[in-house]
C-alpha cells in the first residue's frame, strides 16, 4: 500500500491509499433513468451512480421529508399516532378531491388521526395528507417547509431543498438522487417502526380502497419500501428498497418516461445489485491507514486509526483497483487524546466517491516543550507566507491581459 502525504498545512490535507486488486466497483450496467443511484445499506457504498448530484424537481418524493419530520416528532413524544388534526379547506381544496390529484380523500372539517394521515401520505401518496400533517404540526406549509430544511441539514442532505409538504412544483424545491438514497437509509435505521407503512399493499379510507404507488412491492424481490413520483416536467421518479438474504439496496431514481419505465428500470438495477456484488472487508476496525500532522505537540503525527470494519460491496471476481483519500482539516493543535475523530477516509471508483467512514486518532499527543511550539509556529508561519504568495501570484497572473 502506498502513502503520499500533502505537504499542505492550515488547509484540508490528503494521503492517498492505493488499495489492494480485487477491491473496486465495476459501473458496467445500463440504465435509461438520466439519474439514477444504487446504494448498499450496509455499507454505505454506491454501486451505480449517473447524475446522483444533479439537482431535480422531486414530486412526491419530497413526501419522504415530510415523514421524516412527523417520525421524529412522534418518537421525540411531542406527538402522538392517536392525536387528531383538522382537515382545513385549504387542504381539502388544494390537496384533495377538487384538486385532482394523489389524493386521501379526506372531507372538509374532519379531524383524522396522524396513524391516518401517515398511511394516507405513504400509501396513498395524498396531498390532503401532507398538507393537513403540515398544518397541523407548524400552522402553515410553508412553517413546515422551514423544518423540512432544518431536518435535511441535520441528516446531510446538502444538496437538497424543500418548499412545500407535498411535492408540488417551485422552481426553490430541489433535490439529488444521491439525496433520496441517504434520506431513505436514514428513514429505514431511525425508524424501523414507523417504516413499516411504507410495505403496506393497500389502504381504506373514507370508503375508498387505494393501492400502494410503489410497483416493486408487488414484484416477488424482496421490496418494503419507499415513494414513487411524478410531473410533468421532471418525469417519473421512485425512491425503492429491497431485501435478499440479509442484504439491503437502496435505489432513487428520476426522468423516466412512463411509470412502465420506472418500473422496469427500478427492477433491473435492484436484480442486478444483488447478483453482482458481494460485501468484503478492505480494513479492519482499528487498522492503521495514515497519519496526521501534529502542530505544537511533542510528536509530529498521530497515527489515524479506522473506528469499525470499513466494508465495501465489490463485483463479483473483480480485479480492478480503487483509491482512498484521508482529508482532515490541519495541523491538528495538540494536545489530542486517543480516540479523537480527526479525519475522514474516503473511497473512490475514478473520480466517483462510493464510501466515506471517520477516523481516529491511536495515540495522545500531549503538549510539546516551548522549542518544539516555537518551532512549529515559525514553520507553519512560513509556509503560510509561501501560500499567501502563490496565491497573489495567482491572482495576478489570471487579471493579467
Amino acid at each position: 500500500m502506498q502513502r503520499l502525504m500533502s505537504p499542505l498545512t492550515g488547509v484540508v490535507m490528503t494521503a492517498l491509499l492505493w488499495l489492494a486488486p480485487g477491491v473496486a466497483v465495476a459501473q458496467n450496467f445500463q440504465s435509461a433513468a438520466p439519474q439514477i443511484v444504487l446504494m448498499d445499506a450496509e455499507t454505505g457504498g454506491i454501486l451505480f451512480d449517473v447524475g446522483g448530484d444533479v439537482p431535480v424537481t422531486p414530486a412526491s418524493l419530497v413526501k419522504l421529508m415530510t415523514a421524516e419530520v412527523i417520525f421524529r416528532e412522534i418518537d421525540a413524544g411531542r406527538l402522538k399516532l392517536d392525536d387528531e388534526f383538522v382537515t382545513s379547506e385549504n387542504a381539502w381544496r388544494r390537496g384533495g378531491a377538487p384538486a385532482g390529484g394523489s389524493a386521501m380523500f379526506l372531507a372538509p372539517n374532519s379531524r383524522p388521526k396522524i396513524s391516518d394521515l401517515l398511511q394516507g401520505l405513504i400509501v396513498a401518496s395524498g396531498n390532503d395528507a401532507a398538507i393537513v400533517l403540515a398544518e397541523g404540526m407548524s400552522g402553515s406549509e410553508a412553517t413546515f417547509a422551514n423544518l423540512m430544511n432544518e431536518r435535511a441539514q441535520a441528516i446531510g442532505l446538502t444538496r437538497s431543498s424543500f418548499r412545500n409538504a407535498t411535492g408540488w412544483s417551485d422552481p426553490g424545491q430541489r433535490v439529488t438522487m444521491r439525496d433520496m438514497v441517504r434520506l431513505a437509509d436514514h428513514i429505514i435505521r431511525t425508524y424501523p417502526e414507523h417504516y413499516k407503512i411504507f410495505a403496506q399493499r393497500e389502504m381504506l379510507w373514507n370508503k375508498v380502497r387505494q393501492q400502494n404507488r410503489n410497483p416493486l412491492l408487488t414484484m416477488d424481490m424482496g421490496a418494503d419500501g419507499l415513494k414513487t413520483g411524478y410531473l410533468e416536467e421532471s418525469g417519473y421518479s421512485l425512491v425503492g428498497s429491497a431485501v435478499q438474504n440479509g442484504q439491503r439496496l437502496i435505489v432513487a431514481m428520476s426522468g423516466l418516461k412512463t411509470a412502465r419505465d420506472r418500473q422496469i428500470e427500478a427492477k433491473k438495477i435492484i436484480d442486478w445489485g444483488f447478483r453482482s456484488f458481494e460485501i468484503k472487508t478492505i480494513f479492519n476496525g482499528g487498522a492503521e491507514v495514515g497519519e496526521a500532522k501534529i502542530h505544537g505537540g511533542a510528536r509530529d503525527s498521530v497515527p489515524l486509526v479506522t473506528k469499525a470494519d470499513i466494508r465495501l460491496p465489490v463485483p463479483r471476481g473483480a480485479a480492478d483497483r480503487m483509491s482512498a483519500r484521508i482529508t482532515y482539516r490541519g495541523p491538528i493543535l495538540a494536545p489530542v487524546a486517543t480516540g479523537a475523530e480527526v479525519a475522514r477516509i474516503q473511497v473512490f471508483r475514478g473520480n466517483a466517491k462510493v464510501l466515506e467512514a471517520p477516523l481516529v486518532t491511536a495515540a495522545d499527543v500531549p503538549r510539546g516543550t516551548l522549542t518544539q511550539r516555537a518551532t512549529d509556529g515559525a514553520v507553519e508561519l512560513g509556509r503560510s507566507l509561501i501560500r499567501n504568495g502563490f496565491q497573489r501570484l495567482t491572482k495576478k497572473s489570471d487579471a493579467a491581459p
